[in-house]
């Protein structure tokens, strides 16, 4: 067992599938008496979860990519007629043909239509938007705008803590300096621009501060900015010179009492001239989240605002050389951009399903955090969107002590005990950036509710006797 964790304190990620499948195995031999099943509720891949996905996304995938169903009378009459239209304004007859550079035509002018009603009326651009193989493909793309120096020169990215784990791994990898500001717990995980001024004077020592980052809502914290928030940070991006960068993937995951979603661009372009026509902004959205959840499309978008003509062209050069966007990732996107309406023949079914995934993830996060707070050493803030359960954890001084024998983080300990006795699989908190030596779990919310509930019961009974025996 120690050997096995040292591995898994190392590559702890790849280590926990290895673990998870050696349990799974054991599982299959009866060598397993504890329990009969895993259960992953480690990320946010809902469908692989269990939650079903959308009729009316697949009937049109099927139709999409096998027109002979077209003529079978089984599919509603809005399907084949959406299909039919989609080809014709495409101007091309399969899905298995190349897309345009930067997204079908029409797809990109339905996403500006969505961005413009979204907005309350404000104008989009399709000229702005670009269709990308999933949102971080787009993040990917943005990074790759800057040179890369070395020294006082080389480009610096905030990032907040905690915070997407793989946007960190992108900075590395494009050649910049990740510059943490850290949220506050204490403040329901609010930014706080004290602490971001403080990071941008402490980077400017060693880097030169170009993008600032931020997720709205919250990965994996589940917090709604304010409005006064987001005015703030605009006006620093201002002062600084910075480039905002907007992960705006859960903005139709927000179910929290009094508070909804406002965009960056909405807020930008009800300020002042001085900000509105300046502040250089890119948001980008993706069909793996919202109620769809098809994460296996890898399907998104961007939208630029106030981007320097210079860099627009090398943004258009970069996607021109990359891999053209999916077709049938862009015929979900264009679902989720226009979905069924009342009176059509597939809405009732379509609004039926949409209203359970997200009577799902109201109810079992409200859930989640009344079962972890009324647990000793357990602790996590109301969640107000996405679909995530971020939960601090102290574990006592005896279970840290032997977390030191086993050279382990202490979440990852946890967690590898939780697996161990249980089988339920959460995500120990190293991943999402370093908080002054505190540590977390996270756990994705969006799962049939028969399944979150055994998998919190199972949680709640191992907690108690965890910290029993370590007490």
């Amino acid at each position: 067992m120690a050997n096995i964790c040292r591995t898994l304190n190392a590559q702890f990620e790849k280590s926990i599938r290895q673990w998870k499948l050696e349990i799974e195995r054991k599982i299959k031999e009866g060598q397993q008496p504890n329990f009969k099943e895993v259960v992953n509720i480690s990320y946010g891949d809902f469908h692989a979860m269990g939650i079903k996905y959308i009729t009316f996304v697949r009937q049109i995938l099927a139709a999409s990519a096998y027109p002979e169903l077209l003529k079978s009378g089984q599919l509603p009459v809005d399907i084949e007629q959406r299909i039919v239209q989609f080809f014709k304004d495409w101007g091309k007859q399969s899905i298995g043909s190349y897309s345009e550079d930067y997204g079908i035509g029409f797809v990109r002018r339905n996403v500006a239509r969505f961005i413009k009603k979204r907005d309350g009326g404000i104008a989009c651009d399709p000229e702005n938007i670009y269709i990308t193989n999933g949102a971080t493909n787009g993040l990917q793309l943005i990074l790759r705008l800057f040179d890369y120096e070395e020294g006082p020169s080389q480009t610096g990215v905030l990032v907040p803590v905690p915070s997407y784990t793989r946007f960190r791994i992108m900075v590395d990898v494009a050649g910049g300096v990740n510059v943490p500001y850290y949220l506050n717990e204490e403040r329901s995980w609010a930014l706080d621009m004290t602490e971001l001024k403080r990071a941008v004077k402490c980077a400017r020592e060693h880097c030169s501060p170009k993008i600032l980052y931020f997720i709205n809502p919250g990965n994996p914290t589940g917090q709604v900015m304010s409005r006064r928030i987001m005015e703030d940070i605009i006006k620093f991006a201002a002062e600084e010179k910075l480039l905002l960068v907007a992960d705006e993937v859960y903005q139709d995951q927000v179910f929290g009492d009094n508070c909804s979603f406002l965009s960056f661009k909405k807020v930008l372009f009800e300020m002042e001239s001085v900000y509105r026509d300046n502040v250089e902004l890119v948001s980008v959205n993706s069909v793996s989240k919202a109620y769809l959840g098809e994460c296996g499309f890898r399907c998104g978008y961007m939208e630029t605002v106030n981007i320097d003509p210079e860099a627009t062209t090398q943004l258009r050069r970069l996607m021109t050389s990359s891999c053209h966007p999916s077709i049938i990732g862009q015929i979900v996107l264009d679902i989720l951009m226009k979905p069924p309406q009342p009176g059509e023949p597939s809405y009732e079914n379509f609004n039926k399903e949409k209203t359970f995934i997200m009577n799902t993830l109201a109810r079992n996060s409200k859930l989640a955090v009344q079962t972890i707070n009324a647990l000793p050493g357990l602790r996590c803030n109301p969640i107000q969107a996405s679909m995530f359960c971020y939960t601090r954890i102290e574990l006592p001084s005896k279970a840290l002590g032997q977390c030191k024998v086993l050279d382990l983080y202490p979440s990852l300990f946890y967690c590898m005990q939780l697996l161990d006795e249980t089988g339920i699989v959460l995500d120990p908190g190293t991943g999402f950036g370093e908080n002054d030596g505190r540590d977390y779990i996270r756990f994705c919310t969006l799962v049939p509710p028969e399944k979150f509930d055994y998998a919190l019961e199972k949680i709640k009974h191992f907690h108690l006797k965890f910290m029993h025996k370590y007490s």
